[in-house]
């Protein structure tokens, strides 16, 4: 049971804070960054990091599973792998809030149903475009395309290079970070894994 010294470090959440609060935040952390947010050069920058905010996580107000939701049946019989290589990956790290650049390899069997291919590439922004880790984004979009389109199997590999160890801490901009997900026929078939993997390199 927690003492009443750790419940008063508890910060309540509020989901929605107003523009005013979060251009508040921003002028805050320029003065305790040590500058001045009054000067000229930085009087409208919590407005433009408000609005930076809004496109970076724009994700959040985004569903994942109603992109994967319109999908089609007539592909003539159509049974073999679909693979969206290199889909440009931008995210933010939730433990500093810094960019998380990279790619993202995408592939599922299809069973009987297929979804349009750019919708691929969208649920990918969906869930970059959010705080995250490398290891949940990439789960999360194979969990939803095996959730929604039912397939034989899914494949996702992100390969990304992380600001919080290339700009700061351990400072190593040749780095970078392979996460992977396999489900289905990818995990359990050696052949079908072996092939997508050729075809991404």
């Amino acid at each position: 049971m927690k003492n009443k010294s750790e419940n008063s470090n508890i910060i309540k959440f509020n989901p929605n804070p107003s523009r005013e609060e979060a251009m508040s935040a921003v002028k805050t952390l320029i003065a305790w960054a040590g500058d001045n947010p009054n000067r000229e050069g930085l009087i409208e920058t919590p407005k433009r990091v408000v609005d930076a905010y809004l496109e970076f996580f724009e994700g959040y107000k985004q569903n994942p599973d109603e992109i994967l939701s319109k999908t089609f049946e007539e592909v003539e019989g159509y049974d073999e792998m679909v693979l969206i290589k290199n889909i440009k990956l931008e995210s933010h790290c939730e433990h500093h809030i810094v960019p998380i650049l990279g790619i993202a390899h995408v592939a599922y069997m299809p069973n009987k149903r297929v979804v349009g291919i750019s919708k691929l590439a969208r649920l990918v922004d969906v869930y970059a475009k959010r705080l995250q880790i490398q290891e949940t984004l990439t789960s999360q979009i194979a969990e939803t395309i095996q959730r929604v389109l039912d397939p034989l199997g899914v494949a996702v590999i992100i390969d990304a290079s992380h600001q919080c160890m290339t700009t700061r801490g351990v400072h190593k901009p040749e780095s970078s970070t392979v996460t992977k997900r396999m489900l289905g026929v990818f995990k359990n078939n050696a052949e079908i894994r072996s092939e997508f993997m050729k075809l991404i390199t």
